[in-house]
C-alpha cells in the first residue's frame, strides 16, 4: 500500500464524503510497502489511537513514541509521518474528519469562537494522549466509541459519531494551550516543504547539496541542520528512502531490470541501489518483485 500524495505532499485520498466528511479506518504499518507512512498533510484533523504494538509518530518537528492505548491529535495542514518504533508491527485506528463537520458553515460562532484558535495555531500541531491524564483518557474512550460505532448497524450511527467528535473537541478546547510562536518557525516549515518538493521532483537526477540549499536561500550546513531538526533524518537519507520508494512501483509493474530501475530512480550504481534497498526493505529488489508478483 502507498499513500496517494501530490508533489506538495498533500494526501489525495478522500476522507469520507461531502455529506459526512469522516473516515474511520483500521491501519497497520506493515501494510505500507516501506513499513511506514511517509510525510504528508491534509486539511482534515486526524485522531490516532494505537491498538497493538508501538510506533514512532512525527508531526512537524515533534517526535512521539505511541504505545498501545495511547493516541494523538494531529492538526490540519501539518506534515506528519509514522514508522516502527521497534522491530514489531503496529496496528492503529485512524479517525480523519474535516473541521466543518463540527463548525457547520464558514464564520459560524462554532468556528470563530471554539475552533479557529486551535486550527490556526502555529504551535499546536499535535497533542499526545495518554490514559494517565483524565481528560485525555476521556478522549481515548470517545475514540474507542467511534471505532465500535463504525461497525454498528444503527440508524443514528453518524449522529452518535458526530456527538463523540464534539465531546473530543470540547476536551481539546478546554485544555489545549496555544502560545504564540515566532514567525521564523512558519518559514522553516515552508522551507522543509520546498526541499521535499524539490527532491521528489528531481529524485531521478543527480541532486547536490548546493542545489538544495539554493532552493531555500540558506547555506549548505544550515540547510542540513534545519532538515535534520524537523524531519529527524538527514537530507541524504530522505532522498535515498524516497528513491527506493519510487522504485517499488517499477519493480511491481514493469519488466525493467535492476540496472534500469536503479538509473531511473537516481542510483548510478545498481549494486549500491541493491544495498540501500535491502537495508530499507529487508530483501533484494528481485526478491521483492518475485514476492509481489506471487502474492
Amino acid at each position: 500500500m502507498r499513500l496517494n500524495i501530490d508533489k506538495e505532499h498533500k494526501e489525495l485520498k478522500a476522507h469520507g464524503n461531502y455529506a459526512f466528511p469522516v473516515l474511520v479506518s483500521d491501519e497497520r504499518l506493515s501494510w505500507f510497502d516501506t513499513g511506514e507512512f511517509p510525510w504528508h498533510w491534509h486539511p482534515e484533523i486526524e485522531l490516532t489511537i494505537v491498538l497493538d504494538g508501538n510506533m514512532t509518530y512525527l508531526v512537524n518537528d515533534n517526535e512521539y513514541i505511541l504505545r498501545a492505548g495511547e493516541g494523538l491529535f494531529c492538526n490540519t495542514n501539518v506534515l506528519h509521518s509514522g514508522r516502527h518504533y521497534d522491530a514489531e508491527d503496529c496496528s492503529y485506528l485512524s479517525i480523519t474528519f474535516h473541521p466543518r463537520l463540527l463548525y457547520g458553515y464558514t464564520s459560524s460562532l462554532m468556528q470563530s469562537k471554539y475552533m479557529e484558535r486551535i486550527l490556526q495555531s502555529p504551535t499546536l500541531s499535535s497533542i499526545h494522549f495518554t490514559p494517565d491524564v483524565f481528560w485525555q483518557r476521556e478522549i481515548l474512550e470517545r475514540m474507542e466509541e467511534i471505532h465500535h460505532l463504525r461497525d454498528k448497524e444503527s440508524d443514528s450511527r453518524e449522529l452518535q459519531m458526530q456527538i463523540a467528535l464534539m465531546e473530543i473537541w470540547l476536551r481539546i478546547y478546554e485544555h489545549a494551550d496555544c502560545p504564540e510562536e515566532p514567525e521564523e518557525n512558519g518559514r522553516d516549515i515552508e522551507r522543509i516543504r520546498t526541499l521535499m518538493e524539490y527532491m521528489q521532483k528531481h529524485y531521478g537526477e543527480k541532486v547536490t547539496l548546493e542545489e538544495l540549499a539554493d532552493q531555500i536561500h540558506l547555506c549548505k550546513s544550515e540547510s542540513c541542520r534545519l532538515f535534520k531538526r524537523y524531519m529527524k533524518e538527514s537530507l541524504f537519507d530522505y532522498l535515498l528512502a524516497y528513491r527506493v520508494e519510487r522504485s517499488l512501483e517499477l519493480l511491481r509493474h514493469t519488466d525493467l531490470d535492476v540496472t534500469g530501475i536503479a538509473g531511473n530512480c537516481g542510483f548510478t550504481n545498481p549494486g549500491y541501489y541493491a544495498r540501500i534497498f535491502r537495508r530499507k526493505m529487508g530483501c533484494t529488489p528481485l526478491q521483492y518483485r518475485k514476492n509481489r508478483r506471487e502474492s
